[in-house]
């Protein structure tokens, strides 16, 4: 087996790979070490890799679509991990035309290479955030999900159906995979638990939105990598199962499949933070502030069809995922 993962320098995209290197997979990494965050950051992550004997890097922007075939030509892989992708909520109100070229235009570049070179499976990232205005929780992958709050949300929906298209056209078996705020060691900086240890540890007030009565299911990142690592071996089959007259959103008459990808434990946020001090032993200073535009007020996975898959899903606890979390950002910083 040789893998393919876009985004290797990314926070998911690095936790994949040194999972699949662990276990002596070939690793073909692309990134584009774009500088949506700090590139110091995505550079840091791969030199923590190593030298590895089994995984090269490319870096070049997906969007070339004559270097992405070259790729595919010359490293020949057998699966694809696509986590590569223009993240966050806030960003796509200001910037919608990065997630139309890079969540979308590209992810079209990948199916079309994936198909070209008859990979055996597609495992690709989408989000949580697809459930959008649904407010019954927990998530199910059968849940509709035609009210997306922001444009990111959108294009990963869109990434849903194109895969399912390929799937039902070409027999392309693709598996996407709904991640619920993935957190963790190497983390990025746009996110809350950095936000908020960075202001924390510098002793300036956080910005707590909603009040902080938001729910979010948070997943801890090696328990992502371990997901994605034991599906790309297990490419979906078509359904035989499913019913024409009452289709399911999330598998088909096609090898396609949708998974969420979640704790099943929920936080609020007060009590994220409360956790959050404990583990960095300070506390504090919270600037209360209303909702911001294009956020979900909650968000908890239903993981059965996960579990029923693999045999497991994630569980670490918030506690223990800080604590780590808080041990990696001191030593990442220097701090004592």
């Amino acid at each position: 087996m040789s893998i393919l993962v876009t985004g290797a320098g990314g926070f998911c995209g690095f936790h994949v790979v040194r999972r699949l290197l662990d276990q002596g997979v070939e690793v073909v990494g692309v990134d584009a070490f774009s500088d949506y965050y700090d590139v110091a950051l995505k550079r840091a992550r791969v030199a923590a890799l190593g030298d590895a004997p089994g995984f090269s890097l490319h870096e070049f922007d997906l969007s070339d679509v004559v270097a992405l075939h070259a790729l595919f030509a010359s490293a020949r892989p057998s699966h694809v991990i696509h986590l590569a992708a223009q993240p966050g909520v806030r960003h796509s109100i200001s910037h919608p035309e990065d997630y139309l070229q890079n969540n979308l235009v590209v992810f079209g570049h990948v199916l079309e290479a994936c198909r070209r070179a008859e990979v055996a499976h597609l495992v690709y990232a989408s989000s949580s955030s697809v459930y959008g205005g649904n407010v019954a929780t927990p998530f199910s992958e059968r849940d509709a999900v035609d009210h997306p709050l922001n444009l990111y949300a959108a294009t990963k929906k869109a990434n849903e159906l194109m895969a399912h298209s390929y799937s039902h056209l070409f027999g392309l078996p693709t598996t996407g995979l709904r991640f619920f705020t993935v957190y963790g060691p190497w983390g990025r900086p746009d996110m809350a638990p950095w936000l908020f240890t960075e202001a924390i540890l510098g002793g300036r007030p956080i910005k707590v939105f909603n009040q902080g009565q938001s729910i979010r299911d948070f997943t801890y990142a090696d328990d992502v990598a371990r997901v994605v690592a034991a599906l790309i071996e297990r490419p979906p089959a078509a359904d035989p199962q499913f019913d024409r007259a009452h289709p399911r959103p999330d598998s088909g008459a096609a090898p396609f499949r949708i998974f969420n990808v979640g704790n099943e434990q929920p936080v609020r946020l007060l009590d994220f933070i409360t956790t959050l001090e404990h583990a960095l032993g300070r506390e504090a200073v919270k600037q209360f502030l209303p909702a911001q535009p294009g956020d979900m007020d909650a968000t908890q996975a239903d993981v059965t069809s996960l579990r029923a898959y693999l045999g497991f899903a994630p569980n670490t606890p918030i506690a223990e995922g800080l604590d780590r979390w808080a041990h990696w950002y001191r030593h990442y910083h220097r701090l004592n």
